[in-house]
């Protein structure tokens, strides 16, 4: 408070005092006078008194008045006066105003906790409404059943027909020398729907189950397209798997091989292969495959960042040969007894006489392919290293001469092992939110079977021994997304198989695989006409060895989902064009013999084909 406040407080104060005391003191009651004469004023005495404190009051004001531009320079702001009364009200009523802040501010987090308790509740209520009328799982005893598969409606043309369904035999592509070479074909087919049930049974150490997937891309001995279509049920997986919480996992069963690149992690299950987005089931050419037993064995490690495994799968020889000596065996015909196929021809580059006589041939194998692999998920990006180690033995009788027919010297045999393997590797990383680009590669001796294309793993020696054939593979693929239904894609493969002759011993024929001197592809550019009227047969194909060197693929296409429900499904149309490509090995075109020759030149099959493909997706 400052000296003018104090003062003229003091002031008022003082004359609020003085005044009723001196009228206390000098204004007695009057007293009633009986006389005529009128009483003189009681109190003008008083009125004296209060005209001189008054100019004293006036005094003190002009006293004030002269103190105050000093007072007002000196005070860094006037302090309001304190309201005895206004005070206390003003304090009482910011009290009352915080009071009633608390009191809303709790009624509005009340509110609040109910409307979230509201929330829950109707959330739990939608909960157990989807997990009543649309399950993820159907509840089993102990475990969970999720269904799975796809009904589809599909369809190819190719310009260069391969007498084959929507699955392209890519190895086939006919040369200039067929006939197929000048005629196209058109299939339409249902046999690519898929039916696939995963069980699951949750433990306090982890889980355990199984998967099982299959479709009709298979024939049976009845089975044909002239009126009911009457194709058999195939089994594609079929195999149990535990799972720790330590991430130790065990699988076992037919499944994909563990060369197969998966989208992350490092175990087979539905949907975590990352297969190429076509509709063909052989897929590209470029691509590594195969579903198969196997018994894999796999750890987390990193908090899931990084896995490793180690597999042992089913093994089979693929054999090739334009030159082979008679006198060696790995294999058979399969026996119906024994549950095997004892009639359908080869199923990829194997044994030329197996393919004509219509005989299923089987390995006779010494061991399992073994497999070991690792896998890195570092945030951006998934990666694959791994290898195959593989084992090829066969019974050899021995020949003091070269001998393609089935002259021996001897009816003692002996068995020999050949090793063959190599390694393979691919990667996948998102570019942008809207295009993924990926590159994977196999490269070895033995290893062909596991391409798509399905070229010769083997082939053999003068000495009948056998030979495992150089291979190498790569697929380079460019995924985009411009919107959630839409997906646009590409990819180029490539799978090659090195040539691999040797000189028969007192000779100058060479043995193995595209030896040079036993090409003969004089008629390789030459057709001729049907040998009967059936409409079905045709002659003999003129000479054209047309051992496959490289086989290259190109496609492209894209996929729109119509709708993609987590709950109802999934209907999406795809459209595919593939450009084929297989280029032999060079050989002689001209003369009866290679000493005879002066032109040499490689065949060469090219085909355009074009998919179509309507799908449902079970949700």
């Amino acid at each position: 408070m400052t000296r003018v406040t104090l003062l003229t407080f003091a002031l008022v104060a003082s004359a609020a005092v003085s005044v009723p005391a001196m009228q206390a003191q000098n204004c007695p009651t009057p007293v009633k006078h009986h006389s005529k004469k009128p009483a003189p004023p009681p109190c003008d005495d008083l009125r004296d008194q209060l005209a001189k404190q008054q100019a004293e009051i006036d005094a003190l004001k002009a006293q004030i008045a002269a103190m105050q531009p000093a007072t007002a320079t000196t005070a860094a702001a006037p302090v309001p006066e304190t309201d005895p009364i206004a005070t206390p009200l003003a304090q009482k009523a910011e009290q009352d105003a915080t009071a009633a802040q608390q009191a809303a501010t709790g009624a509005v987090a009340t509110a609040q906790d109910a409307d979230k308790k509201a929330l829950d509740a109707s959330t739990k209520v939608d909960a157990l409404h989807d997990e009543v009328y649309s399950p993820s799982a159907i509840h089993y005893k102990g475990v969970l059943i999720q269904p799975g598969g796809y009904f589809a409606a599909e369809t190819v043309v190719r310009t260069r027909t391969m007498n084959s369904d929507i699955a392209t035999p890519f190895n086939s592509e006919p040369y200039g020398n067929s006939n197929n070479y000048f005629i196209s074909e058109f299939n339409a087919t249902a046999r690519q729907s898929r039916i696939a049930m995963q069980v699951t049974a949750p433990q306090a150490w982890g889980k355990a189950g199984g998967y099982v997937e299959a479709d009709f891309l298979s024939a049976g001995t009845t089975s044909n397209s002239n009126q009911t279509n009457s194709y058999t049920l195939r089994v594609r997986e079929a195999f149990g798997q535990v799972n720790l919480n330590n991430g130790f996992s065990f699988q076992g069963g037919q499944m994909w091989t563990l060369a197969t690149e998966v989208k992350k992690g490092i175990l087979a299950g539905p949907n975590a292969e990352a297969l190429p987005p076509t509709i063909d089931p052989n897929y590209s050419v470029g691509f590594q495959f195969g579903r198969q037993y196997g018994l894999r064995f796999a750890q987390s490690l990193a908090g899931g960042k990084a896995n490793v495994a180690f597999a042992v799968e089913e093994s089979q020889i693929v054999f090739t040969g334009s030159n082979a000596p008679g006198n060696f065996f790995f294999g058979g015909a399969g026996s119906s007894g024994g549950l095997l196929n004892s009639t359908g021809g080869s199923s990829g580059g194997g044994s030329a006489a197996g393919a004509a006589t219509g005989v299923q041939n089987y390995t006779d194998n010494l061991a399992p392919d073994l497999h070991a692999k690792a896998t890195f998920d570092p945030g951006i990006g998934h990666y694959e290293i791994g290898g195959i180690l593989r084992f090829f033995r066969d019974r050899v009788y021995p020949q003091s001469s070269f001998s393609t027919g089935n002259t021996t010297d001897s009816t003692v045999g002996s068995n020999y092992t050949t090793p063959g393997g190599g390694i393979y590797a691919s990667a996948r990383v998102p570019v942008t939110h809207f295009a993924d680009v990926a590159l994977k590669g196999a490269w070895g001796a033995g290893i062909a079977r596991y391409g798509a294309s399905n070229l010769g793993d083997v082939t053999a020696r003068p000495s009948g021994q056998l030979e495992p054939l150089k291979t190498a593979d790569g697929l380079f693929e460019l995924d985009l997304h411009p919107t959630k239904k839409l997906d646009l894609f590409a990819f180029d493969g490539i799978e090659y198989l090195q040539r691999t002759t040797y000189i028969a011993p007192g000779t100058t024929t060479q043995v193995g695989y595209a030896g040079i001197t036993t090409q003969n592809d004089t008629g390789c550019i030459t057709q001729t006409a049907p040998v009967n009227a059936t409409g079905y047969g045709y002659s003999a194909t003129p000479s054209c060895s047309g051992a496959t060197r490289y086989i290259l693929e190109s496609s492209a296409g894209f996929t729109y989902r119509f709708f993609n429900s987590p709950t109802k499904g999934r209907f999406q149309l795809s459209m595919v064009y593939s450009y084929l490509d297989r280029m032999a090995w060079q050989g002689y075109t001209n003369g009866t013999s290679f000493a005879t020759a002066t032109q040499f030149h490689g065949a060469q099959g090219i085909n355009n084909m074009f998919f179509t493909g309507f799908r449902y997706y079970v949700p």
